[in-house]
């Protein structure tokens, strides 16, 4: 006959592979469903400083000031399989420099069961809206767009885009900072 140790290594073998099969089952579950709905952001007021930056160097470069209005209902992305949401509002623009540049201005953890309905209105950006040179003043076209990560308790980490962006321009001439 099989041993003790036999006997227990062949339950937990067998549980193990039962929990990674209903694991897969739950995950595939919801593969295929489509995570994306509409978000409304409106620039409010946009300001553009010339200033210097002395975490990096001390020259001069460009930083935005902007506040924006941000709506959207983010209660049908939350399933059984959906443990928060990470969200971040990104400034895509193109400057003579760099052909695509992404910044990052504001983020959001909304986990479930918390209120997933935004409605914000004149939000200040979170973190700085730097250029790495003089690329901002005057620049015609910064899209926002908002994205959202998923946290699943069991798969992948779908990365996923809103539908609806907005674009602005900012200011011809840059606003006099004062000290």
């Amino acid at each position: 006959m099989h041993s003790v140790l036999q006997r227990g290594n062949a339950i937990v073998a067998y549980t193990i592979s039962v929990l990674a099969f209903l694991t897969f089952t739950c995950f595939a579950s919801t593969f295929f469903l489509d995570y994306r709905t509409n978000a409304h952001i409106n620039t409010v007021k946009v300001v553009v400083k010339n200033v210097p930056d002395y975490s990096a160097s001390r020259l001069k470069n460009d930083l935005g000031f902007l506040t924006f209005d941000l709506q959207t209902n983010l209660t049908d992305i939350f399933n059984w399989n959906v443990k928060q949401l990470f969200l971040y509002l990104t400034a895509e623009y193109e400057t003579p420099d760099n052909k695509l540049n992404q910044v990052i201005l504001w983020d959001k953890i909304i986990l479930r069961g918390e209120n997933a309905v935004l409605d914000f209105k004149n939000m200040n950006t979170k973190y700085y809206f730097w250029d790495d040179g003089n690329g901002l003043r005057a620049n015609p076209n910064v899209t926002l767009t908002l994205t959202w990560n998923i946290i699943p308790n069991a798969g992948l980490l779908p990365f996923v885009t809103a539908y609806g962006s907005h674009s602005f321009k900012f200011p011809n001439e840059y606003t006099v900072s004062r000290m």
